[in-house]
């Protein structure tokens, strides 16, 4: 067998589709029970060969048959086994990262929630100028002159205003849950 590999090999390097086709042929089972072996998964192994499968005609290229074709043929299964750990690895650890960025985020927007709803709660307990001033200025995100436009008064008493509003939500920022 490793005389006949080695003329499908050469053959095949010098573009022969029917040696090339017999190469994958006659090694296709090994290539495949020995990425089983190695990925313990049935699809993994499949995947495995496939892609070797598909690289074989670039890869025949660096075939010089210092050793037999099969030992070469062995390294290069070996070799995609290990690319795909490292592959697998790299995809998980993207994932991990990716879930606990996905839980800080919710963790981030429900305590987010919680403190618009505080201070929500906060505005609502305020006389009603100071609420109708802090509502336009920190909800609706006015510029105080455009608050004091729909408020009708100085843009001067709006700046007051959010001063006073500042001054009683820190005051209650103790009873923050």
């Amino acid at each position: 067998m490793t005389e006949r590999d080695l003329r499908l090999a050469r053959e095949a390097q010098q573009g022969d589709r029917d040696a090339f086709r017999r190469l994958l042929s006659d090694h296709y089972t090994m290539m495949y029970r020995v990425a089983y072996r190695f990925t313990g998964h049935a699809q993994d192994a499949e995947d495995i060969t496939q892609d070797i499968c598909m690289q074989m005609a670039h890869k025949l290229e660096s075939f010089k048959g210092d050793s037999s074709f099969s030992t070469w043929l062995y390294r290069v299964v070996v070799n995609a086994c290990r690319d795909f750990h490292k592959t697998r690895s790299t995809r998980r650890t993207l994932a991990q990262t990716y879930l606990e960025m996905e839980k800080r985020d919710i963790a981030d927007s429900q305590d987010s929630s919680r403190k618009v709803a505080w201070l929500y709660r906060m505005i609502a307990g305020l006389e009603e100028s100071l609420r109708e001033t802090a509502l336009l200025v920190l909800a609706e995100d006015l510029s105080h002159a455009e608050a004091a436009k729909i408020l009708g008064c100085a843009e001067s008493t709006v700046s007051w205003r959010m001063h006073e509003v500042r001054k009683l939500l820190k005051q209650r920022v103790s009873t923050y849950p």
